[in-house]
């Protein structure tokens, strides 16, 4: 996604966890595989203006390892581009796109699909949403959310790591809420 902002767009600056925010008050942040939970204070600077790229499809797997846990308790796959908030993946929804994974795919591979599925959405959403015209929905209710600890638990299923064929590890865990 970077790539394609830096095709379209004059000024696009990167920062990373270790980074301050930004020097300067963007017209628009985009957060994409961003680890950190953004604080109330830096919400407060760019209201409104805030957006993630997550690969789930949302209200699943809301948090870490989106992924991983949506094989294991089969939630719906896709991704989702939405507003950040102050909850963990939790705010209005710009757009969404169910991708299919299939039972040979492998978590990488999954992941992969997931990846290629975001870049095509946001290319097509990046007009709307520089411009301010893109859709805002409230996220429907009920889904999942999982921290990074939780993933120790889960760890021992992964027989290949991150070429496990998704077959072997759907529906291996009851989803929480």
């Amino acid at each position: 996604m970077l790539a394609h902002l830096r095709t379209v767009e004059d000024d696009v600056v990167m920062v990373g966890p270790s980074e301050p925010f930004v020097p300067h008050e963007p017209r628009l942040v985009i957060s994409h595989g961003y680890r950190l939970i953004l604080r109330r204070d830096v919400l407060e600077r760019v209201p409104d203006r805030v957006i993630n790229l997550h690969i789930s499809l949302l209200p699943y797997n809301r948090g870490a390892d989106p992924t991983l846990w949506g094989v294991l308790e089969d939630t719906p796959a896709g991704v989702t581009i939405h507003y950040i908030d102050e909850g963990v993946d939790t705010g209005d929804v710009i757009a969404q796109r169910p991708v299919e994974l299939l039972d040979h795919d492998t978590l990488a591979t999954a992941y992969d699909k997931l990846q290629a599925g975001m870049a095509e959405l946001f290319r097509e959403q990046w007009p709307a949403i520089r411009g301010g015209t893109n859709a805002r929905v409230p996220q429907a209710q009920g889904g999942t959310v999982h921290r990074v600890a939780e993933r120790a638990a889960v760890e021992h299923l992964l027989t290949d790591g991150w070429d496990t064929p998704l077959g072997s590890l759907r529906g291996r865990c009851v989803a929480s809420s």
